[in-house]
């Protein structure tokens, strides 16, 4: 059964500079841009709520359509955010045909971390590799990919090796051996501070030197004392 893309409704956008820019992010618009193999690349905007809702679909591939224009099958191609705020700043889609072959870019996700002996043991676990290249139809690319770390001990490693690819997938890469996907340490174990043996020291020179001092002290008051006996 074919799943049911996500489409999002755009108008054309005509005005262009980094101060019409500014105005639709004003406005919650986001500025985009459509690539069409040999064609003359297509200007729109869309409301930002809207693109971050197909975006966060899961779904590599949705359809796009501009105001005036059938819909059209995309892919996203970049996107950019505003380093401090996340606003979405502007898209970059790419039309593709569904009778040919793509890469893509898609998630990998762990499962069964909490089931691990390793982790049950106190081991950390890093999830290294998060997305992965892969070649497939725009209709069969996956919306994710998932790794069964459950069986995971102390200091094993998984590689992409592992994860078996779906049918009409390919996995882009040269050795699927090199690229590792999680890992399962031993427990971080904290040092404790060592004594503070240079603070002693100076203590006790500076509680040596006021004993001194103190003794000297004395001992001068006893000599004047025995100078006015004479």
């Amino acid at each position: 059964m074919a799943r049911t893309r996500e489409k999002l409704e755009a108008a054309p956008r005509t005005d262009f500079g980094s101060r019409s820019a500014r105005r639709l992010r004003g406005e919650k618009l986001v500025p985009g841009v459509v690539y069409s193999g040999g064609e003359e690349a297509r200007h729109f905007q869309a409301p930002e709520r809207d693109v971050r809702t197909v975006l966060g679909s899961g779904q590599a591939l949705f359809d796009l359509e501009v105001e005036g224009s059938k819909a059209v099958p995309v892919v996203l191609k970049e996107q950019q955010l505003h380093p401090v705020k996340e606003v979405l700043q502007h898209v970059d889609l790419q039309e593709v045909k569904l009778d040919e072959a793509i890469h893509a870019e898609v998630t990998i996700e762990l499962e069964g971390a909490e089931s691990a002996p390793g982790v049950k043991g106190g081991g950390v676990l890093e999830h290294v590799t998060r997305e992965i290249t892969v070649e497939a139809l725009p209709t069969e690319i996956p919306e994710r990919l998932v790794a069964d770390v459950s069986a995971m001990e102390i200091n094993d490693t998984l590689q992409l090796s592992t994860i078996a690819a779906p049918e009409g997938v390919t996995f882009v890469a040269e050795d699927l051996d090199e690229i590792t996907i999680a890992t399962l340490s031993p427990p971080r174990v904290e040092e404790e501070p060592e004594p503070a043996v240079e603070e002693e020291t100076v203590l006790v020179g500076e509680e040596g030197e006021a004993a001194a001092a103190e003794e000297g002290g004395e001992a001068a008051e006893g000599g004047e004392s025995g100078d006015s006996g004479e």
